[in-house]
């Protein structure tokens, strides 16, 4: 049975005297485990507290830095980006339902009434949330003027977890591939589309694309599988409306 000393005992027989003595021993080794202990601990931080302090020192200004860096700089300067962007943006959406769409794309890129453009939203503002979208817009520009290695190249810069802006990237590249003739490229960037979200917008219609250039290359399994899926998992879409169509042409296609 567990038994504990009171304060005040004496030992009075021989044996009670032995264990006192060797319970004393061992707690002055632990104290004295200890002091050795902290004396060390003292000596090296002693020794060594200057890189110490400099370690502190930089993870404190790396933090601060981080936090001063988002608090004066980068915040204004994201608030200042867009509304530079204001304008160029206007431009970009009056050109998806004007007739002049041309000269309103081309003022979205270089700007207009002493405005900033696109470009100069990229080239100004990089890093910024409003230069990667800026880099959207530029793309998307490029490719309605029929500018397509520009619209490449800036489509590629575009980087988002935006369900449609997303895919729709993707989706755009693979519209300028078609259009500089280079389809194994286009159906690579159609796949990565409609991979990308499940939505009843964007899949159908770059599983569509995908299917019909697949077609193309002569993939007609690949594309059957395209197509079925539309059949299948989207039937509201616009793109299943006439699906039977390709899926038979696919069918006949794949049994050669």
């Amino acid at each position: 049975m567990a038994t504990y000393k009171k304060r005040g005992f004496k030992p009075k027989t021989k044996v009670e005297k032995q264990q006192n003595i060797e319970d004393g021993s061992t707690t002055a080794e632990v104290f004295n485990t200890l002091d050795e202990t902290a004396s060390k601990t003292e000596a090296f931080v002693e020794k060594n507290q200057k890189y110490i302090f400099i370690i502190i020192g930089v993870v404190a200004a790396v933090v601060l830095g981080s936090l001063g860096y988002k608090e004066f700089i980068s915040g204004p300067k994201q608030t200042a980006a867009m509304n530079d962007m204001f304008q160029a943006q206007k431009y970009f959406d009056e050109a998806t339902t004007a007739v002049a769409k041309d000269s309103l794309y081309t003022l979205a890129l270089n700007g207009g009434e002493g405005k900033f453009g696109m470009l100069d939203i990229i080239n100004e503002y990089g890093g910024t949330d409003a230069a990667n979208l800026a880099s959207y817009y530029a793309g998307t520009a490029y490719l309605r003027l029929k500018d397509y290695k520009n619209a490449v190249e800036h489509l590629s810069d575009f980087k988002s977890d935006d369900e449609i802006l997303a895919p729709l990237a993707k989706g755009n590249i693979g519209d300028a591939f078609v259009q500089l003739n280079q389809p194994e490229d286009a159906l690579g960037y159609y796949e990565q589309a409609a991979k990308m979200r499940d939505n009843e917008y964007t899949t159908p219609m770059y599983l569509y694309k995908a299917g019909n250039i697949a077609l193309d290359l002569g993939k007609a399994d690949k594309a059957l599988s395209y197509f079925e899926r539309i059949k299948a998992d989207y039937p509201s879409a616009t793109e299943a409306a006439n699906i039977d169509v390709f899926i038979g042409k696919a069918q006949v296609l794949a049994s050669k």
